[in-house]
């Protein structure tokens, strides 16, 4: 799951980047809000954690040049304990949720996994595809109760297959998820991965329709 960090101060940018990334996010992080502009204009993220006090541009003209322009992407706002009223004209504008300063790593990923939930029309925390079941707190699948050892990008894969069950996602926007700015991908990784999940999963799991993409079917 790709994720925007849009934070200024350097030392909370570093934490939550690693922190994020060793719970299984694939995170790019700027430091201003015009860098933020232009990364929401040509990058799609599965979320957004905004800061509202950046240089350049603050937080909630970020945000509102979001909403205005119909982007849909879910938003976290970071704000620290004693700005309610930015709080408020953050939610009232359009952010999906916030979390105080300072914050706990796990929560900051547990209402990232909330807001991603919400944006796909999904009710219950767990994913399911026929006797299949992944997890995305626990990072865990199993099939017909047996649980199935997936790597980082395994699991990742297969989680964005689920979430958009039913719809052919593109190799691009498979890769634009799966990977950062800074990742290197292999020209054949993509089917490498897929390769596996079909030998762990089933080969009839997860469908290749030629000259368009992969997916899965809730049915």
């Amino acid at each position: 799951m790709r994720l925007l960090l849009i934070e200024d101060d350097r030392l909370i940018g570093d934490g939550l980047q690693v922190g994020l990334t060793q719970s299984g996010y694939a995170v790019d992080w700027v430091r201003d809000g015009e860098a933020a502009i232009a990364a929401l204009s040509t990058e799609t993220f599965a979320a957004a954690i905004l800061d509202l006090g950046l240089p350049k541009r603050d937080g909630l003209s970020v945000l509102r040049w979001l909403r205005d322009g119909g982007n849909a992407t879910p938003v976290l706002i970071l704000t620290a304990r004693d700005q309610l009223a930015d709080r408020v004209r953050g939610l009232d504008q359009g952010a999906d949720d916030y979390v105080l300063k300072p914050f706990d790593l796990d929560e900051v990923a547990a209402r990232l996994r909330a807001l991603v939930r919400r944006a796909h029309g999904q009710p219950t925390p767990l994913l399911t595809l026929g006797d299949i079941t992944l997890n995305p707190a626990t990072r865990e699948v199993s099939r017909a109760g047996t649980p199935v050892a997936l790597t980082t990008r395994e699991f990742d894969l297969m989680h964005l297959l689920l979430q958009n069950a039913d719809r052919v996602l593109s190799r691009r926007m498979l890769e634009e998820q799966l990977y950062t700015w800074d990742q290197a991908v292999d020209s054949n990784a993509l089917e490498v991965h897929i390769h596996h999940l079909r030998r762990k999963l089933g080969n009839e799991v997860i469908r290749t329709i030629r000259g368009v993409g992969y997916s899965v079917n809730a049915t």
